[in-house]
């Protein structure tokens, strides 16, 4: 019943957030999605079991699967949902649990997966084990439904992390690996990396560009939910000086955003995008000529994000300015394949670089592609103290 309270809440939110026609669109693309994650759970080692099949789902366990399966480890993903969930713990042997919320019958599956001397892995994405950091935020605060807060009245997965048979951990970013080191687990940083299908898309998309019909320079900015409006507010300033220094820029913005009053003065050149599949986003994206990536610093919840909109404008060789973070430092050589910024006037810096100067555009965003193929795909990763780890124990 939690479950669907928080799935109907989440739909609520969708239909008030982007109407009926986007919103009910959205639905149905997840509930298509849903129903093929609970009915298309394959054989294997490893199984991973997400609580959704929304982008934290995508990276942290689709994407994941596939990297196991390509480096030789068969695994296989479902849905916390599953009917069929306790009947798993016979077949798999190692459980990878990924942002699942307690419910009665995952407890059922843990307590057999322990019965039978199983390894189980904590997996998060994000800092919403320890509910005081999203309970924080705005979105939780302003955006959320009372049946979505349910999912976070208490850690997502904290009874699993916090079990003392659960002796590791994986995620995403070094900053949440540390955090985790503090629960007295071994932890494994598995980036978040583009499955094959995407960078296949990706090389599509660049073979099939458009000649520009116009002189505009594009700044994209992909929020996918309204709990970005708070970090995008961070850099409100340094956009309206660089969009009135320099006529051709345009904005472009996908998902929910709420853009502040300032911005709202050059309305004229701001251009509105959809949420769309995840398909169509890496479409979104190649409109883009700089893509941007700000967070609210000193923000623990922001601090944990990964650097995904790197790679993913990377990808299509779009140049990156993002916030001056420890993340986003270990993923991008500042002026080399990416901008990093930590004020206001190095936004403006870094940004009128990239606007000015098109040869520096197409050089970093080549850099950026390089580096995205050789560390952020499934293809080419680079884990093997991970691989062998789970090796060991089939």
């Amino acid at each position: 019943m939690k479950l669907l309270l928080i799935k109907f809440g989440k739909a609520v939110s969708a239909i008030r957030r982007d109407g009926l026609l986007v919103g009910g669109r959205r639905i149905f693309d997840y509930t298509g999605n849903f129903f093929r994650a609970m009915f298309g759970v394959g054989s294997g080692d490893v199984l991973i079991i997400s609580s959704g099949v929304g982008d934290s789902a995508h990276y942290r366990a689709y994407s994941h699967a596939e990297e196991l399966n390509i480096h030789g480890i068969a695994a296989s993903t479902t849905i916390q949902d599953n009917p069929r969930l306790l009947a798993y713990a016979d077949q798999f042997k190692i459980f990878i649990f990924q942002r699942t919320i307690s419910t009665p019958a995952l407890s059922k599956l843990i307590g057999k997966i322990k019965d039978q001397g199983k390894v189980i892995i904590f997996e998060t994405d994000d800092l919403v084990f320890d509910p005081k950091y999203i309970q924080t935020t705005e979105m939780y605060q302003q955006e959320m439904t009372d049946f979505e807060k349910k999912q976070y009245e208490k850690g997502v997965g904290e009874e699993i992390l916090n079990d003392p048979y659960v002796k590791v951990c994986t995620t995403s970013t070094g900053y949440l690996a540390k955090i985790l080191e503090g629960y007295g687990k071994q932890v494994f940083v598995v980036k978040n990396k583009l499955m094959e299908w995407e960078v296949e898309e990706a090389n599509r998309l660049l073979k099939e560009l458009p000649v520009p019909t116009d002189d505009a320079i594009k700044i994209g900015y992909f929020s996918g939910t309204a709990s970005h409006n708070r970090d995008f507010a961070t850099i409100t300033d340094a956009l309206v000086e660089v969009m009135k220094n320099y006529p051709l820029t345009k904005l472009l913005l996908a998902g929910s955003l709420e853009t502040e009053s300032k911005l709202n003065e050059l309305k004229d050149r701001i251009i509105r995008l959809s949420l769309v599949t995840r398909k169509k986003y890496y479409q979104n994206v190649s409109l883009a000529d700089i893509a941007i990536a700000p967070l609210t610093p000193g923000d623990p919840f922001c601090e944990a994000k990964s650097e995904l909109k790197f790679f993913e404008a990377g990808i299509l060789k779009v140049p990156t300015v993002a916030v001056d973070n420890q993340t986003f430092r270990e993923a991008i050589a500042d002026g080399v394949d990416g901008f990093l910024a930590k004020d206001t006037a190095e936004w403006v810096e870094k940004l009128e670089k990239l606007i000015t100067d098109a040869d520096l555009r197409k050089s970093m965003g080549e850099k950026a592609r390089t580096k995205t193929l050789a560390e952020y795909t499934t293809r080419d990763s680079h884990n093997e103290e991970y691989y062998n780890y789970l090796r060991s124990r089939l």
